[in-house]
């Protein structure tokens, strides 16, 4: 039997939409970083470049191997695992009846993951001692999204970024939306959220509870990852 592989990737970008990027990063048995890759994707929102980086991550693996993808993005996760079966059925529309975001990108990694063996792992993100995979990603793609150049091993690279580790106490802006210091984020999407009073529906279809966090976004209020949908 193959053995499994372990990798990560990201997405970034700086403005949502703005300038984007995406990353993935392939471990060795032992967890150390072996082979990255990283790409610019010119304007972009967060979740393009999130559903990318994990399409770009599929293609560079063999089909036959099995993998376990560490990602910090709650909605691209949902997206490809948990809403998919929902929307294929709705004809790629929304339980509130909207055409599906980036249905191109979805279609195409449902494509990617049909006959293959992957396990999806949600790691928080700049998190101190934190998934050191997600770490490298992240800062990958974030690179990317500056740069706009491609990089990795790929492209002559021969070590993997280094990336500053986060410190105790420190209070980071989100590298997707800019939000201010002290403002709470909920998921990836970098907003301020409160607890919902009454339950309620989501811009995506799905149902909130009361008591549940949810953010608001150009659909309302609704659940944080998919405040920038």
């Amino acid at each position: 039997m193959t053995e499994r592989v372990i990798a990560a990737c990201d997405g970034a970008s700086k403005g949502n939409p703005g300038p984007a990027g995406w990353a993935w990063v392939v471990a060795d048995a032992d967890g150390v970083p072996v082979r990255w890759e990283a790409g610019p994707l010119g304007v972009a929102t967060n979740n393009v470049a999130e559903l990318t980086a994990l399409s770009e991550l599929l293609a560079a693996l063999p089909a036959d191997v099995p993998v376990e993808v560490r990602m910090d993005s709650q909605y691209a996760m949902k997206a490809v695992t948990v809403w998919l079966p929902g929307w294929k059925k709705k004809g790629w529309k929304t339980a509130g009846g909207k055409p599906v975001a980036n249905r191109d990108l979805v279609e195409r990694i449902d494509s990617q993951l049909s006959g293959r063996s992957v396990d999806f792992v949600y790691v928080p993100a700049h998190q101190v001692g934190g998934d050191p995979l997600n770490a490298v990603a992240d800062h990958a793609a974030s690179r990317a999204a500056q740069s706009q150049e491609p990089d990795g091993t790929a492209h002559g690279a021969t070590a993997v970024p280094e990336v500053p580790e986060p410190q105790p106490g420190e209070r980071k802006a989100s590298r997707r939306t800019g939000s201010r210091p002290g403002a709470r984020a909920g998921g990836r999407s970098g907003r301020r959220t409160i607890a919902a009073k009454f339950k309620g529906t989501c811009g995506c279809g799905r149902a909130y509870a009361a008591g549940e966090q949810i953010a608001k976004g150009t659909h309302g209020w609704g659940h944080p990852e998919c405040a920038t949908a």
